[in-house]
């Protein structure tokens, strides 16, 4: 069986996601388990070339990982023909500069989200992209989660009727730092490195309620930090200037409503860190990470409301797992397998830079909409925003 190999620079992969995720369960394990297979027989073997500012981090990830090839000149690696393609998963503040040298390198690219600090800048990535002709892709892994597979299984067969709402939970305590350590990296509290909640996980939502009910029309959002003060890497105190909370209600085509809140300083009290539950005539649904369980018209016990007697069932009960009926791999390894394909042989792909692009914008109007204290509408990210 043909054999080729595929040399992908990854830029930030020192970092958190970009380490565990993308070049862990994702590329090396894809190398372990002998390639990625294509339809015409060949297989392919990705070969991880680190690239990124800290000479001792990255000669340490490759020494730990067996990878002979790393660099901090990023500018040397773009202009290495044998490299195929461009990961960048670095903080977002620098993750812009860099995709520019790889689209004028000519490289093909996928991007951790969001794909830019601005809707300006992430509207121009798309652009420069599309006019060099490079192919590129930006990574929306909850879509391959899956508990979130086995909820587009359910919508894709009519099972909910007629879709009213959506309520999504997510978050967890991160520590501030003075007492236990951090488990986020402290610039995700400091505004002018690009940090906010909003910022980080608005994309997420914006692509996980467009592919699975549809787009997003207006939103509505309360943006705050509630821990005004943490401490760094180092120990040492600064103050948050960045936000933690971000509580938003949406409205999507079709009339649906969602609402979605999103914390890191919050204490979980859910089976799994992020919730969806979707509610329609028919029947619904409460999706995590991996799990997912369903409760039907005909099912649906009659609750009555009486706080003088306590509950006499236990709710969580009255659902019903939905099964896998298939085997679910790593969500981000998923991605880079279809990311893979569509490079090296046009396998279908839609999520690229324009698609990010759309998260970018409903962060952004998040963050307005908080400031403002208003409901904002939600249209196309490259058409010019309305006159108030």
């Amino acid at each position: 069986m043909p054999s080729t190999t595929v040399r992908i620079a990854m830029n930030g992969v020192t970092g958190r996601m970009g380490h565990h995720q993308h070049l862990v369960r994702s590329l090396l394990a894809l190398r372990d388990q002998g390639g990625l297979a294509l339809p015409d027989g060949t297989v392919i073997l990705p070969e991880p070339v680190l690239v990124g500012r800290s000479a001792p981090k990255l000669r340490a990830l490759a020494a730990r990982h067996n990878l002979p090839h790393w660099s901090c000149d990023l500018d040397a690696v773009l202009g290495d023909d044998s490299i195929d393609l461009y990961f960048d998963a670095q903080v977002t503040a620098a993750r812009e500069e860099a995709v520019k040298k790889a689209i004028a390198a000519g490289k093909p690219l996928y991007v951790e989200k969001p794909t830019a600090s601005s809707l300006t800048g992430a509207l121009e990535l798309a652009r420069l992209a599309r006019e060099a002709g490079v192919k590129n892709g930006v990574v929306q892994d909850k879509l391959f989660l899956p508990g979130l597979r086995k909820l587009r299984r359910l919508v894709e067969g009519g099972f909910f009727g007629r879709i009213l709402s959506v309520r999504g939970e997510f978050g967890y305590w991160v520590f501030e730092g003075d007492w236990q350590p951090a488990q986020r990296p402290s610039w995700n509290y400091r505004a002018e490195d690009g940090g906010g909640i909003a910022a980080d996980m608005f994309p997420h939502w914006e692509y996980v309620l467009h592919e699975l009910f549809g787009p997003v029309r207006s939103v509505q959002a309360h943006v705050t930090t509630h821990i005004p003060r943490r401490w760094d890497e180092s120990g040492t105190p600064y103050e948050a200037t960045a936000d933690d909370a971000a509580y938003g209600i949406l409205e999507l085509a079709g009339g649906i409503v969602a609402q979605i809140n999103s914390s890191w300083a919050v204490r979980v009290h859910r089976d799994e860190l992020l919730e969806f539950q979707v509610d329609g005539t028919e029947g619904s649904a409460v999706a995590g990470l991996r799990h997912c369980r369903v409760q039907h018209r005909a099912a649906t016990p009659r609750p009555v409301w009486n706080p003088d007697l306590p509950a006499s069932a236990t709710f969580r009960d009255q659902w019903q797992e939905v099964p896998d009926n298939d085997t679910f791999d790593n969500a981000f390894k998923v991605q880079w397998e279809l990311f893979l394909r569509h490079v090296l042989r046009d396998g279908p792909w839609r999520w690229d830079l324009a698609a990010g692009a759309r998260g970018v914008q409903l962060a952004a109007l998040a963050l307005r909409s908080s400031a403002e204290g208003r409901r904002l509408p939600v249209g196309d990210p490259a058409a010019p925003e309305p006159t108030p």
